[in-house]
């Protein structure tokens, strides 16, 4: 019988450029692509391996005979959810979205210290108005999650002059971090910090990390980088806190809502930048190595890599 390899991707386009990469380990598998749940049904209820980016929960639960899922990006919160059975394994795309997301943090610290939006106001009104930009060297940044995202934006934060001090669950950071925080100190690393940066996955001990007393921690002055997942930070709370202007500003990748409504009041805010989620872009040529590794681990009886332990949710 013919093993089953489903790959779901909501754009067509995409589930296609992942699947033509997927290279078979034998004539034995078979690849099947959609992107919609009604294209998905029939083949979900054949397919021993599911590599995939937001599969929807129906097509999690039609498929009995699931085995393996190969997530096309960092982050899985979506797949833990009832209708995955404990068989079933999950890996993560991993160490390729450090490089990426390290460019977008720096990027735009240097936004707020080379005041960019301003002098683009001036030059929308002709309007010559010389402001001394501020220097990024020698500022703090706070990169709250040291796993392989955090480490490289600390890595490339370092490298610009910036002093870089980090909060972690186990305490542990890649040299050159000044001081390291655990959790329980996090108001603590935040007041000391000109940037917040984060970096940490989407978790029941995560959710609403920054709440409206951890805002409250940081300078007046200073920036939050959300990269991570928009739950991490209490929404109402960042809200009171960017409109009462008790905090610099923030720069968001992530939402709770995704796409971000055109009604919603973040888009209203001056000191507010919004992206679409794209600070760590997943590309089929870069992910494809990863399941193409695993599939042949897979098949091989060998042990996968980035399997995410899903008690822990990452």
């Amino acid at each position: 019988m013919t093993r089953r390899i489903l790959v779901y991707h909501p754009d067509a386009g995409e589930a296609r450029a992942y699947a033509d990469l997927v290279r078979l380990p034998s004539r034995a598998f078979a690849v099947d692509v959609a992107s919609t749940p009604a294209e998905a049904a029939a083949p979900a209820a054949l397919a021993e391996i599911l590599y995939a980016w937001l599969p929807p929960r129906a097509v999690l639960a039609g498929a009995p005979h699931l085995r393996w899922i190969q997530c096309m990006g960092a982050g899985v919160e979506r797949l833990l959810v009832p209708e995955l059975p404990p068989r079933v394994v999950v890996t993560r795309a991993a160490g390729i979205f450090g490089p990426w997301m390290a460019e977008y943090v720096l990027a735009w610290c240097l936004w707020v210290t080379q005041r960019v939006d301003g002098f683009r106001a001036s030059q929308r009104a002709r309007c010559w108005a010389p402001v001394d930009p501020v220097p990024l060297r020698g500022q703090t940044l706070c990169v709250v999650g040291l796993g392989d995202i955090g480490r490289r934006v600390a890595g490339a934060a370092r490298g610009l002059g910036l002093r870089v001090i980090g909060v972690t669950r186990s305490g542990r950071g890649p040299r050159g971090i000044e001081r390291l925080y655990r959790p329980r100190a996090l108001r603590s690393a935040l007041g000391r910090a000109d940037f917040v940066a984060l970096t940490l996955p989407l978790s029941a001990a995560t959710r609403g990390l920054l709440g409206r007393a951890e805002l409250a921690a940081m300078k007046p002055s200073a920036w939050l980088i959300n990269i991570a997942r928009g739950p991490i930070v209490d929404e109402p709370a960042l809200l009171e806190a960017l409109g009462s202007h008790r905090i610099g500003g923030a720069v968001l990748d992530v939402f709770d809502t995704e796409p971000l409504p055109p009604e919603h009041p973040l888009w209203a805010l001056d000191n507010v930048a919004i992206t679409p989620h794209i600070s760590g872009p997943s590309t089929p040529r870069e992910i494809a190595p990863i399941f193409d590794d695993n599939l042949r681990r897979y098949v091989a009886g060998r042990p996968l890599r980035h399997v995410v332990d899903r008690r822990r949710g990452y």
